[in-house]
């Protein structure tokens, strides 16, 4: 079960209130920093960006590819940690704006964590220490440390223990 806050809205849909949540500048601020980072090959620099302007916490020596895109609205929510690799065009969300209400819920990524190319990561998950996220993945619920995960929706193709007994 993903943790995340929820907040309720009346009359039009969570997007309306947008600005009431998040402030308009700040949105601006964080678009230009992302898609500054998006673009750039170099991995220190991103890193970089991401701790400085964004508030993320980013571990040592983690990696972010090309064309990762992050929560634009909330990207302090987004932990990362040492020496993990975010693949090509994976989308990081730390929010979801829904017709009746909006959920903010903080990512949390562990320590030598590999995620594929164009996975999305949903609100309010946390993935465990040396898990594999394989290619394309809809992450909509905690991975266990170790695990496997892949598909969508996301299940876990081999346990912590079963990957040990592969290696």
């Amino acid at each position: 079960m993903r943790k995340t806050t929820r907040y309720p809205v009346k009359g039009a849909n969570s997007l309306w209130h947008v600005y009431k949540t998040v402030p308009f500048w700040k949105v601006v601020k964080n678009f230009i920093v992302i898609q500054t980072a998006r673009y750039t090959p170099f991995l220190g620099m991103k890193n970089w960006l991401y701790r400085t302007f964004l508030r993320m916490k980013v571990g040592e020596q983690t990696s972010f590819a090309l064309m990762v895109m992050l929560d634009v609205m909330f990207p302090e929510k987004i932990t990362v940690g040492r020496n993990s690799v975010i693949g090509y065009n994976t989308t990081i969300l730390a929010h979801e704006y829904l017709i009746e209400e909006y959920r903010l819920g903080d990512v949390i990524i562990g320590d030598e964590v590999l995620i594929g190319a164009n996975s999305t990561i949903l609100p309010g998950v946390v993935i465990g220490d040396r898990a594999i996220v394989s290619a394309g993945t809809l992450v909509h619920k905690d991975v266990p440390a170790g695990a496997f995960v892949g598909g969508n929706p996301m299940q876990i193709i081999y346990t912590k223990e079963e990957m040990e007994k592969r290696i």
